[in-house]
């Protein structure tokens, strides 16, 4: 990597305080770029690569906003905050086609709710399915979680989020449930990974997707795209179904951008027919 990507990276690590995974973010972003000091050709080139390469329009936008934030940085400097008025070369993000967010069916999840394990193992990746689908949490937020993050009498968690942003979310009776069985039989101390293999490190994601998947076939159907990720999605959804209004959603979700939040929580074809149903004026 040139000399200058390592400084800001390095600045944004020691001076800004973001996350190892923001730095390798960035890390990732500047592959795109044949130089450090580029033109507005440059950034030009550096996407159309990307789409050569097959990245799809989400994964382009996520690189230009981490390539938008060098240049910025190496033409204003840190103490500057970017604003239309700054002249420096900047790509425009890509337009993003309006999917439907992934989510699981009722039955689907009665089909995992409901299923029995019998292995230590299975009792764990039950207990993860569970807190994914009461809480709505991010994968990374249930994996890296401490015994004493719970708070089994007030049924509160504190997750760490994106961005090192702590938030305190509710979960259910069933869960605390669920979550006390767990701990007492397996022993977990306050200080215990909740989540944890067995030598007591963090489980990964992938090993995670691979076993939700394969619990999913096991139990008859299809698990959805991005699988992990659409327990969230059905959590947005389910909780506004029931009721929740979308700016309490939004500090649950860890969101900062209430747009985002709106995303999450799309309504299904037949939400919006019942809805439909009470309100047409020619319906009786």
């Amino acid at each position: 990597m040139q000399a200058r990507f390592e400084q800001f990276i390095q600045e944004r690590k020691y001076l800004t305080n973001v996350t190892e995974a923001t730095a390798q973010w960035y890390t990732h972003a500047f592959k795109w770029l044949d130089t450090d000091a580029p033109t507005q050709e440059d950034l030009k080139a550096a996407v159309l690569r990307m789409r050569e390469k097959g990245l799809k329009a989400t994964g382009c936008n996520s690189a230009i906003r981490a390539l938008n934030s060098y240049v910025h940085w190496a033409s204003a400097g840190p103490d500057v905050k970017c604003s239309p008025a700054c002249r420096h070369p900047k790509i425009a993000q890509l337009k993003e086609p309006q999917c439907i967010l992934p989510t699981f069916s009722d039955k689907q999840i009665r089909l995992l709710v409901d299923w029995k394990p019998k292995e230590r193992i299975e009792r764990r990746l039950h207990l993860i399915v569970l807190f994914l689908f009461d809480t709505g949490a991010r994968i990374g937020e249930v994996l890296k979680l401490r015994v004493s993050d719970l708070n089994l009498d007030d049924l509160l968690v504190t997750l760490d989020g994106k961005g090192r942003k702590q938030r305190i979310v509710p979960f259910s009776f069933e869960l605390r449930k669920a979550l006390h069985r767990y701990i007492t039989e397996y022993n977990r101390k306050p200080d215990s990974l909740l989540f944890a293999t067995s030598g007591e490190t963090e489980l990964g994601r992938r090993n995670t997707l691979r076993d939700v998947k394969a619990l999913c076939n096991s139990l008859g159907f299809a698990p959805p795209r991005r699988t992990l990720h659409a327990t969230r999605h059905t959590f947005a959804t389910g909780y506004l179904r029931r009721g929740g209004n979308v700016f309490a959603l939004q500090r649950v979700m860890g969101h900062s951008d209430l747009e985002t939040t709106k995303r999450y929580a799309h309504l299904t074809t037949a939400d919006l027919q019942a809805v439909h149903e009470r309100v047409s004026l020619l319906s009786r």
